[in-house]
């Protein structure tokens, strides 16, 4: 099938595809509404990749500002923020090399920032997930930020996508160069280490938790096939 074919079939099926066409051509208001559409979901994934606010928004920046240079040579073989959150991967493995690993600034997840709320808030809004033990909403935040940062970096990356980015097992794996397999298995070990650390302080849907507490972690979209 033609290069060309190809790309109208998937553009037809990803308007965000239809955008980065358009800014190919160079129309810097299709431009504006891609970044005004992605800029608070990457600088929130970017927070948790990097463990900092300030640098995760500079490196979203960054990302953009990559998305422009190379406009010309886009071609679509994939969703639009697939391709997108593959490169701001890139970007965010290449800063923690640089710095070598130093420890992050700790994150204050009681507030939201100028640019939205970050995941761990999104965790509790998007999943009614409910407090146990008195736990205030901020608290909770907290607790759910924390647990998230006790997992490694890929496991981490491989969460962030699959629930807060809706991404499948496939789409992952292109982002993070892994097969769909490896991911799958990177979920598993997530959820089941989440588990365990969330216990006791978080049920769903304001059941008191059983043995085991109803997190979000459940396998949901992880096995549907790629619709494009």
């Amino acid at each position: 099938m033609a290069t060309g074919h190809t790309s109208a079939l998937m553009a037809l099926r990803d308007p965000d595809i239809r955008l980065m066409l358009r800014v190919r051509d160079d129309d810097t208001q299709a431009f504006s509404e891609l970044v005004s559409r992605y800029q608070n979901r990457l600088v929130g994934v970017l927070t948790h990749v990097v463990g900092n606010s300030q640098e995760a928004e500079d490196l979203a920046q960054e990302v953009f500002l990559r998305v422009y240079r190379n406009r010309k040579k886009y071609t679509p073989k994939a969703k639009f923020s697939t391709w997108l959150f593959t490169i701001a991967n890139n970007l965010a493995l290449n800063a923690l090399r640089d710095r070598g690993r130093k420890p992050a600034i700790a994150l204050d997840t009681s507030e939201s920032g100028p640019l939205g709320p970050r995941p761990a808030e999104r965790f509790v809004q998007d999943h009614g997930v409910t407090p146990s033990f008195g736990l205030r909403q901020a608290e909770l935040a907290e607790r759910i930020r924390a647990a998230l940062d006790t997992l490694n970096d890929r496991q981490k990356l491989a969460v962030i996508l699959n629930k807060f980015e809706d991404m499948n097992y496939a789409e992952i794996a292109e982002v993070m160069g892994l097969t769909a397999k490896a991911v799958k298995s990177l979920l598993s070990r997530a959820r089941s280490h989440l588990r365990d650390v969330l216990s006791g302080y978080v049920y769903m849907d304001g059941n008191a938790p059983q043995n085991t507490p109803n997190l979000p972690l459940e396998e949901s979209s992880g096995e549907k096939e790629d619709d494009i």
